[in-house]
């Protein structure tokens, strides 16, 4: 028997509960309409939420840094690896989204993976949403913290935590989504901001989903809530909204130079490169100059659901562009993306462990990229493959 038969055994378990994830391979820019697998389809996949993925300013700013400054760091950012465009980006994002200090790393999963275990240890507590993601989650058992989970989005849950565990921790934190990735809802963050300053808890919030989609601007869910200089933690990514790569971690200029000294991918591995950091800059100028793409972003979203809940579709609770089209089994939910796969329609369906078992999706990101012609292509699509397969 070979040491690795049982991972062909779970690879197995996988492809008979439709669990198998198969993955496309995409051979043209981001944007509205990809080249998936060799097929032309309109594009309902992607994190691009602006459409700044291959936007001429972003691409532009890529190659003259390039010219200029080469393509990597070729370092930590501690020993020889900041460069000039990495202390311009991190101020231009603090004056961005109202902080006193922000600090980049490589990737929003690796912003998390730096600042959790950075703030607390071993005699400490994480008072955590049990819908948080997978980053935080890695992050948190990390630190070695005791991990004490809170209903979702249940703030009298939180205080029942705190208080039945106060006597018990050295430090605490509380941690949560700003916008939950898989249903699009938003954390009540008011509510989580009043318990913490009550109980004098540090608050940490990631903002991937929100980043260049909640706020004024798109300048994220602390703005969303005038809740400036009050989050002492505000964790975002690039590589959503932004259309680029790059984690960011804003907000008390004290915990943003703690990271500096503690924050383990920042201290032992390579920075940003030098196309990243700088179309990440041209983002934040485009973002600046104008309210126009993220205005699109949201008139497509509430075109969107509104019609799809018209066409019959369990559209979840989302707050946001993120629509889910809840399906329930996985088997259905990739049939689904299969059929409208054929029809055109790139929408990949979601199974567990992304889910919770019994609640799979197909998850469309709306995006500004997209025309009028292309939602309705989209719904045109769903509305067939709702009624062949029984679903509407």
């Amino acid at each position: 028997m070979s040491k690795t038969d049982w991972i062909t055994q779970e690879i197995e378990n996988l492809h008979s509960a439709g669990l198998y994830n198969r993955i496309r391979t995409i051979g043209s820019p981001q944007g509205a309409w990809l080249t998936v697998d060799g097929k032309q389809v309109l594009n309902f996949c992607s994190n691009n939420y602006l459409g700044l993925a291959n936007h001429p300013a972003l691409v532009s700013a890529a190659k003259k840094a390039l010219d200029e400054m080469g393509v990597g760091p070729a370092a930590v950012r501690s020993i020889a690896g900041t460069m000039t465009l990495h202390v311009e980006l991190e101020k231009r994002l603090a004056q961005f989204k109202g902080v006193e200090a922000a600090i980049t790393f490589q990737s929003g999963f690796t912003a998390n993976l730096a600042t959790i275990p950075a703030l607390v240890g071993k005699e400490d507590v994480i008072f955590s949403d049990r819908l948080n993601h997978a980053s935080i989650i890695d992050g948190a058992r990390l630190s070695g913290a005791k991990i004490i989970p809170y209903e979702h989005n249940d703030v009298k849950s939180l205080e029942e935590q705190i208080k039945a565990n106060q006597s018990q921790y050295r430090r605490a934190l509380i941690v949560t989504d700003g916008v939950f990735s898989m249903d699009g809802d938003i954390a009540p963050l008011l509510d989580i901001y009043e318990v913490a300053k009550k109980y004098d808890i540090l608050l940490m919030v990631d903002d991937a989903h929100g980043e260049g989609v909640l706020g004024k601007g798109g300048r994220g869910i602390v703005d969303h809530f005038g809740l400036h200089g009050k989050v002492d933690v505000e964790v975002g990514t690039m590589s959503k909204a932004f259309g680029v790569m790059g984690g960011i971690v804003a907000g008390n200029a004290v915990i943003i130079d703690w990271l500096r000294q503690r924050g383990r991918p920042f201290l032992f591995s390579s920075a940003m490169t030098v196309p990243d950091a700088a179309a990440c800059l041209a983002a934040v100028d485009i973002l600046e100059d104008s309210t126009q793409l993220v205005d699109k972003l949201w008139d497509n979203a509430k075109y969107f659901k509104a019609e799809m809940k018209t066409l019959g579709f369990n559209t979840g609770v989302t707050e946001t562009p993120i629509t889910p089209v809840m399906l329930g089994e996985a088997p259905l939910a990739q049939q689904f993306s299969r059929e409208l796969f054929d029809m055109g329609i790139f929408a990949m369906a979601l199974g567990f462990p992304t889910v919770p078992q019994g609640k799979a999706r197909i998850r469309v990101m709306i995006s500004a990229a997209h025309s009028k012609d292309d939602l309705n292509k989209g719904l045109e699509a769903f509305k067939s493959v709702g009624k062949k397969l029984g679903v509407i």
